[in-house]
This record gives C-alpha cells, sequence and structure tokens, in this order.
C-alpha cells in the first residue's frame, strides 16, 4: 500500500524568508472587485497567510484594506504582487514597487533596502 508524502506548509526560501505553500489568489471574479476585501479578510481569518495581487487587477487597495482589518502583525504575512507591463523598465521598477506598497498601506520595514536591480531586499 503507498503512503501518502506529507506536504509541507511553507517553503523555505534561499533568504531566510518563507513562502507558504497555499495562497490566496485576488484577480477578479464575475463580480470584478466588488468582494475582494471580503474575501481577502475571510481568508486571512481562515488562516491564509499568503496573498497574491497585481497593480493590473486594480484591487490593490482592496487587499490592502483588508490585511490592516485582519490586525494580522504584517510579519506573518506573505504578500505578492507583479508589476503592469508599463512599469518593466528598470528605471520605472522602484517606483512601481513604491506605488504596490502605498495602495496595499504596507511597508517593508526598517530592514528594507533597495539594491541596484531594482529589486526590494529584507534583511532579518
Amino acid at each position: 500500500m503507498s503512503t501518502v508524502p506529507e506536504v509541507s506548509l511553507k517553503f523555505d526560501l534561499n533568504n531566510g524568508f518563507t513562502l507558504p505553500t497555499v495562497g490566496l489568489g485576488t484577480f477578479q471574479g464575475s463580480d470584478g472587485n466588488s468582494r475582494v476585501k471580503e474575501i481577502v479578510l475571510s481568508a486571512l481569518r481562515k488562516g491564509y497567510r499568503h496573498i497574491d495581487c497585481a497593480t493590473a487587477y486594480g484591487n490593490e487597495d482592496e487587499v490592502g484594506k483588508a490585511i490592516r482589518e485582519s490586525g494580522i502583525p504584517r510579519e506573518e504575512l506573505f504578500v505578492t504582487t507583479k508589476l503592469s507591463q508599463t512599469w518593466h523598465e528598470p528605471s520605472d521598477v522602484a517606483e512601481a514597487i513604491e506605488l504596490s506598497l502605498r495602495a496595499l498601506q504596507l511597508e517593508y520595514g526598517a530592514n528594507a533596502n533597495l539594491d541596484p536591480s531594482g529589486f526590494y531586499l529584507q534583511q532579518s
């Protein structure tokens, strides 16, 4: 009889962070973005700790409001977003990240820095 392999709840990344195995995607459903905040808040209350959004989805504000309302400390959440196609020039990346962080009402904290390639790095 075969056994089912144990599934890890997180992936260890090579930068010392962990990525939850399961995340909630926030691409618009048939209702557009009208229920995004409600759905993200519900998912966070049920234990989700990885939320995936994108500037192009037009819902970073709603995702940010849900995160804030949940009261879950930022350190416990893994939030991903994506650059819109109009922000792919290396000189535009830092501004695009700042706009997303502002919309999401998130900060990286005192130990964050922007490396020369335009990617945020966080050190523990």
